[in-house]
């Protein structure tokens, strides 16, 4: 597979490891941005599944705590966020044709890092959306020793009375050729910049917000609003059908704050209640993204990381 150089956006990488990225081509044609970061000896690559409106900068920060620990590192913009190809004509739309298909990237992600020789083993670090994307390639025979998981999207947290409203929008809206429109309730605008770190629902470290602030401001091109009613749909439809799945025989952590507010944490308890070599570690107050919080609370999550992951890459 040819690859070529991308973008790192170095002015947005607050971290101390030295990144880089290349494009990639999936096999349905879409032009992906992966990034990698490099390290001398180590003891394995973890590869990073960022959530929905993410990007590879933004996790330069977790690269420089996996490296502190001996780990390259691997991250990637999805299909329609980041640096990679958009899917829809408004760019600020979150979107995807078919949930399944961001296997395709995960695909030209393995393909890179043979390429790259990154070294082995592999493991797995996947964040809300992207912990919905690694569960099915877990559960489908992702190359990977050990996964950690944050906050991931097992499921989707609506109220009660809103669910079935959403399930039949997401349904009815694309029969009629409005797929590509908002739900109800959703901003085209990234709610990183339009509302301040008061009530905000991912950290309680007001540095890392602000952060991420400056990030968006910096690159408004890495900007993602909310989702379409085709990514809802697919969404609901990925979540039921892992739901009815079980979980992969692998050694596994998954993070989840107390105070979760984005993803449905009954579905992350249930999950690891029966996952036979899983724990789940409870971060007291922790919102929707727990790394991503202050190193008082952040490093001991990436000490238990790194202590699963030496213990799996060693059978």
């Amino acid at each position: 597979m040819d690859y070529d150089a991308a973008p790192f956006l170095s002015d947005i990488a607050f971290g101390e490891a030295t990144g880089a990225a290349h494009w990639v081509q999936s096999s349905d044609g879409h032009r992906i941005r992966i990034g990698h970061w490099p390290h001398e000896n180590a003891r394995g690559t973890v590869l990073i599944f960022p959530g929905r409106t993410e990007f590879i900068e933004k996790y330069d920060l977790c690269a420089t705590a996996l490296a502190r620990r001996g780990f390259a590192a691997m991250a990637i913009d999805w299909r329609g966020q980041g640096l990679s190809d958009r899917l829809l004509d408004n760019p600020l739309m979150g979107h995807v044709d078919h949930f399944p298909d961001y296997q395709k990237d995960i695909d030209a992600m393995l393909r890179l890092a043979r390429r790259l020789e990154m070294p082995r083993p592999f493991f797995l670090l996947a964040h809300s959306m992207g912990g919905a994307i690694g569960l099915r390639a877990t559960m489908e025979g992702l190359p990977v020793q050990a996964a950690a998981f944050s906050a991931p999207m097992w499921g989707i947290k609506l109220a009660s009375h809103i669910r079935p409203l959403a399930w039949t929008l997401s349904h009815i809206m694309p029969r009629i050729g409005q797929g590509h429109r908002l739900p109800p309730g959703t901003r085209i605008e990234h709610h990183v910049l339009t509302d301040g770190f008061e009530g905000n629902l991912l950290t309680r470290d007001p540095e890392q917000f602000e952060m991420m602030r400056k990030q968006l401001e910096a690159h408004p091109d890495l900007a993602l609003g909310g989702p379409s009613f085709v990514w809802l749909r697919e969404a609901l439809r990925e979540t039921r059908h892992l739901m009815g799945r079980p979980s992969p025989d692998l050694p596994c952590v998954a993070f989840l704050g107390t105070g979760e507010r984005i993803v449905e944490a009954t579905a992350v308890q249930q999950r690891m209640a029966r996952w036979p070599r899983g724990t789940l570690e409870l971060v007291e107050d922790g919102e929707h993204e727990v790394l991503m919080e202050s190193d008082a609370v952040a490093g001991p999550l990436f000490d238990q990381m790194a202590a699963l992951f030496l213990r799996g890459g060693h059978g």
